[in-house]
């Protein structure tokens, strides 16, 4: 491994080309020096700084990720040092800063960390923390940095923001709602219930010429029979017990902009008619009366029956199937978008921490390993009703597959297999290698074999996840 020392005035080192972190050591202890390069050779590509001349723009052009600065280096009086910590947290908010220092004053101590270090240490320093500080800061800046790259990647494969998720089927997803948006076909979208079909619905007439139009939403299955009807196409006065004045239906309201049925499969067979005879003439007769209202509206519909089936036996009309099922959209189910779960866990948790007014939580790798287990058949529903739940019930900042309902847990072979010992007892080295080899092989399925998203997954550093693999073959 490459060492470098920089003597003053000297230009940015020549790194050496590897994928190990490039940390910068800034001090004159020679002996500190030696100890920390023992250190930390194993994980990180070390170069030294013996002053702070320049250093900022140094640190940019020899590509350093982390300053272990000692502010003693200009001598007992630590403002010059701190001024240069100041400097490189200005210059670069992601750097890790740890600052060196003899004083045995806390007010050394908090002026560091008030500049911009991530962590100090008084002389003389135990490597061992050090080391593991740095390492255990590297992975959350890495986490970070990750989580906005996949905030950015979600925003910019959708005009709409609605939806959270990037995996493939989202971005189907996406395109298919882009293609047909700004068009007057009349669009089913099929899903199962929790899925997201109101939020396509909205997206669509976002994205559409009718955006400013009228957008009226009826749910088919919410009212009974004998109210729908006048629900959906108006009534005269006296047309029923009760009806005292004459009132317009959700289709007269859509007028010039866009009607969402939703559960359209719940619809009887005489208002399905009804429905059609609107569609085919553009004309509404309300009930009770004769006259008939021309009428412009777009027609998106939603539904998680298979309406196909439905057809054939005679439950739903052959012909206002073809009539609404001009472009179908399909809603991925949370299983068939999986790797969009620490994504959507993030959003929710966010949401729901900061209306509590709570710190915003985490989700252990464990707890993510029995969601990735989980079938969902409520989908996002479900999984954001559970995190409501947990942001309330759960005390401290990270939640745990300890802290998850008894009924995700009961069908987790990763927790089973975790907690199970066997009556004679076991060898404590073996069960370990087996459940680091569980937890491996369930972050690199989600992430489809991408050892950087497994290793954020687990909350490790690249470095580490690598030497594993090679341990374990995988």
């Amino acid at each position: 491994m490459a060492l470098r020392r920089n003597r003053a005035g000297s230009e940015a080192p020549a790194i050496a080309h590897t994928s190990l972190p490039v940390v910068c050591i800034v001090t004159a202890d020679d002996d500190f020096i030696r100890e920390a390069i023992l250190e930390l050779i194993p994980w990180f590509q070390v170069v030294i700084r013996n002053d702070y001349e320049d250093l900022a723009r140094w640190t940019k052009e020899a590509h350093v990720v982390a300053v272990i600065l000692d502010i003693d280096t200009d001598g007992e009086d630590p403002r010059g040092g701190l001024s240069v910590l100041n400097e490189l947290r200005k210059l670069n908010g992601n750097f890790v800063l740890l600052s060196l220092s003899r004083a045995r004053t806390r007010a050394v101590e908090k002026s560091a960390l008030e500049v911009g270090a991530d962590a100090h240490f008084r002389s003389p320093v135990d490597l061992s923390e050090l080391r593991l500080t740095l390492a255990e800061t590297l992975r959350r800046r890495s986490e970070e940095a990750a989580r906005e790259q996949m905030r950015r990647q979600v925003f910019e494969t959708s005009r709409f923001q609605d939806f959270v998720g990037a995996s493939e089927p989202m971005r189907l997803m996406y395109d298919a709602i882009e293609q047909v948006a700004d068009s007057s076909i009349n669009v089913l979208i099929r899903g199962e219930s929790g899925t997201g079909k109101e939020l396509a619905a909205r997206a669509i007439v976002a994205l559409s010429r009718r955006a400013k139009k009228p957008y009226i939403r009826l749910n088919c299955a919410a009212l009974p029979e004998n109210l729908i009807e006048s629900e959906l196409f108006g009534s005269e006065r006296g047309a029923f017990t009760g009806a005292t004045e004459s009132r317009p239906g959700q289709i007269e309201l859509a007028d010039g902009g866009t009607l969402f049925l939703d559960e359209i499969a719940t619809l009887t067979l005489p208002l399905q008619t009804k429905l059609l005879r609107v569609l085919e003439d553009r004309h509404v007769q309300r009930l009770g009366g004769r006259a008939q209202r021309k009428i412009d509206f777009r027609l998106i519909c939603a539904t998680n029956e298979p309406l196909e089936e439905m057809a054939r036996t005679g439950r739903f009309r052959e012909d206002l199937y073809y009539r609404i099922h001009v472009v179908p959209i399909h809603l991925p189910s949370l299983r068939e978008r999986a790797g969009d779960i620490p994504l959507l866990c993030e959003h929710f948790l966010q949401i729901h921490c900061i209306a509590n007014g709570l710190p915003v939580k985490q989700f252990a790798a464990d707890a993510l390993a029995v969601f990735d287990e989980h079938s969902w058949p409520g989908n996002v529903r479900e999984l954001e009703n559970l995190i409501q739940r947990l942001v309330i019930t759960v005390r401290g900042e990270e939640i745990r597959a300890s802290n998850l309902p008894p009924r995700l847990l009961a069908h987790s072979a990763a927790v089973q297999e975790a907690v199970l010992l066997p009556e004679a007892g076991t060898d404590f080295d073996a069960e370990v290698q087996r459940l680091e080899i569980a937890l491996l092989t369930a972050a690199l399925r989600r992430s489809q074999g991408g050892k950087a998203a497994a290793a954020r997954l687990l909350r490790l550093d690249g470095q580490r996840i690598k030497y594993l693999c090679r341990k374990y073959a995988l």
